[in-house]
């Protein structure tokens, strides 16, 4: 299983393994497996990663914690016991029963810190994380709620974030140090067919349809959708 991803300048490939467990790196121009990190424990669900100048750091969607990988001052791969496993507390709010909590995650404007979307907290909410801590403080975005926040991707201050089942992209305008944000705009297209993530080229966002809302079947058929940015 592979669920979120992103790359590096070495044109690697750091993946959220989802319900396997596995942190997995791989060579994007060869496909060949360069490590491999099991975490956590069987409820865990990897769910995304993001990268920062030190580390790649991955979500947990039904622990309140996040992984880390260290990287070495020319990005090299940590050895399996260096993996961080990084506890979430301050005013973090987890789903009861090990239910389904944390999803997409960014990094903040200033680079200090990261944005991690809870969908159980109040209806939906953005945290931001002391990566160092674990802390987390809730953000102030204005009353507006994220419960189907999925991908999330920083351009700027511009924060994009994927409500998948509402087929929409909700946008924030985020002050430098992650705490506050004030909705701009919400991007919909009739074309989105339950979005999870989003990735952007040159003007435009493209978004995969999921299409999470119909059991899979051999003529399913799925698709990406190009949306422009938000100016």
């Amino acid at each position: 299983m592979s669920v979120g991803l992103k790359t590096d300048r070495q044109g690697r490939v750091f993946i959220a393994g989802g319900g396997s467990r596995q942190l997995r790196v791989v060579d994007g121009r060869t496909g060949r497996i360069l490590a491999t990190y099991e975490v956590g424990r069987p409820a865990t669900v990897v769910n995304d990663v993001v990268l920062t100048p030190g580390a790649a750091w991955f979500t947990d969607s039904t622990q309140p914690q996040l992984y880390g990988l260290p990287l070495g001052p020319r990005g090299e791969l940590p050895h399996p016991r260096e993996v961080v496993t990084l506890p979430l507390g301050g005013e973090w709010a987890e789903a009861p029963a090990e239910g389904f909590t944390t999803n997409g995650l960014e990094r903040t404007p200033d680079g200090l810190g990261l944005l991690v979307i809870n969908v159980y907290a109040d209806g939906g909410s953005l945290y931001r994380v002391d990566p160092r801590t674990g802390g987390a403080r809730r953000v102030d975005l204005g009353g507006a709620k994220i419960p189907d926040g999925d991908g999330a991707l920083l351009l700027g201050r511009t924060l994009y974030v994927v409500q998948q089942f509402q087929n929409a992209v909700d946008v924030f305008r985020m002050d430098a140090t992650g705490l506050r944000g004030r909705a701009i705009a919400r991007i919909t297209d009739p074309r989105f067919r339950v979005p999870t993530t989003v990735a952007a080229y040159g003007d435009r966002l493209y978004l995969p349809n999921s299409r999470l809302d119909i059991p899979p079947a051999p003529g399913t058929q799925y698709d990406a959708v190009a949306v422009r940015r938000v100016p």
